[in-house]
């Protein structure tokens, strides 16, 4: 089965940067789509990034795509979520999911993923 699990959340002051990732596996003939989702304290849960594993085009809503980024790793079979100039407002528990129905990283993003990782928080605060 498809086991995914975010990692590198932290402490931040705003402006900083943080790396996070997703360590994927259990996927055997499935090249779904892959996305980073957040839930913030009294919102609701957003999509920031996903990427289609099988031509690595990737989806970033407006307000993160000019500070965010997403990629792969293929050697190590990691998502990675980078994350740059963090604003308070980025705070928030992000997760690693993904839709074994799901190949386009719009489509992953514009929908609720079936399959999701356990989260690593993000605070960002001075």
């Amino acid at each position: 089965h498809v086991q995914l699990q975010a990692s590198g959340g932290g402490l931040v002051q705003p402006g900083e940067s943080l790396t996070l990732s997703c360590a994927a596996s259990g996927f055997t003939l499935n090249r779904p789509a892959i996305g980073w989702f957040r839930e913030a304290p009294g919102k609701e849960r957003e999509a920031v990034a996903c990427l289609s594993t099988n031509n690595d085009i990737t989806y970033l809503p407006d307000f993160v795509k000019y500070r965010f980024a997403i990629s792969r790793d293929k050697n190590q079979n990691t998502i990675n979520l980078q994350m740059n100039n963090l604003r308070p407002e980025d705070t928030g528990v992000y997760y690693c999911a993904t839709d074994l129905g799901q190949a386009s990283s719009y489509a992953l993003c514009h929908s609720r993923p079936t399959e999701w990782g356990m989260g690593t928080q993000v605070t960002v605060s001075s």
